[in-house]
């Protein structure tokens, strides 16, 4: 005889000759019969691998150069040069692949001729000396910078970059250039490639992707 058996006859015996309260023997034997005579109970949770997004920016300094354009500036801004930093504020998801994007753009040049005025600012496609089309417009309109004393400077935050063109300009970041353009050189003043000065990798970023 299975002991929960026996302690469920024992059980019924006892009831005979000992008092017991209304509601214990009921107890025991559902007790009992939850402890031996049927299954057992266990949580066992599946642990599924889920996708979280992850956050981070990388960015681009680089020297910009009226001698970098193609062809290189002759003409009256010939002496314009400058800064850029391109910052890429990145999503991804745990695959590493971009998902969303914005760019930040801050420039700073110098050398320009009286009369001269920004008219545009983009990222192109093309690696050092070959002209490409425009990937990314900092939204930069005629008129928008004001020149003071042959320099200007302008800055443009949250621009938004498509997924699949951010992935490939952080990736390999010597075949994009940035370049401003102005009314009297409108195909472009001042051109830096984006892996300036940092051998054709973006600076390091310290966590880029917490």
């Amino acid at each position: 005889m299975r002991p929960i058996c026996w302690l469920l006859t024992w059980s019924g015996l006892c009831s005979l000759g000992e008092r017991m309260k209304p509601l214990a023997i009921p107890a025991i034997v559902l007790g009992l019969i939850a402890a031996g005579c049927g299954g057992s109970s266990s949580y066992s949770p599946t642990m599924s691998p889920s996708g979280s997004a992850s956050s981070g920016s990388t960015s681009f300094t680089m020297q910009l150069s009226a001698a970098n354009e193609t062809p290189p500036v002759t003409n009256a801004e010939s002496s314009v040069t400058g800064t850029a930093t391109i910052s890429f504020h990145l999503t991804k998801d745990s695959s590493g692949n971009v998902t969303a994007a914005t760019a930040d753009f801050q420039l700073s040049a110098t050398g320009f001729p009286a009369g001269s005025q920004l008219t545009m600012a983009h990222i192109h496609l093309g690696g050092a000396g070959t002209p490409g089309s425009i990937l990314v417009d900092t939204g930069l309109a005629s008129g928008g910078v004001t020149m003071a004393g042959g320099s200007a400077s302008f800055s443009r935050t949250g621009v938004n970059v498509s997924p699949d063109i951010a992935q490939a300009m952080t990736t390999s970041p010597g075949n994009y250039y940035f370049n401003v353009h102005t009314a009297l050189n409108p195909n472009g003043v001042a051109r830096g490639q984006l892996d300036n000065g940092s051998g054709g990798n973006p600076a390091p970023n310290p966590n880029p992707y917490p």
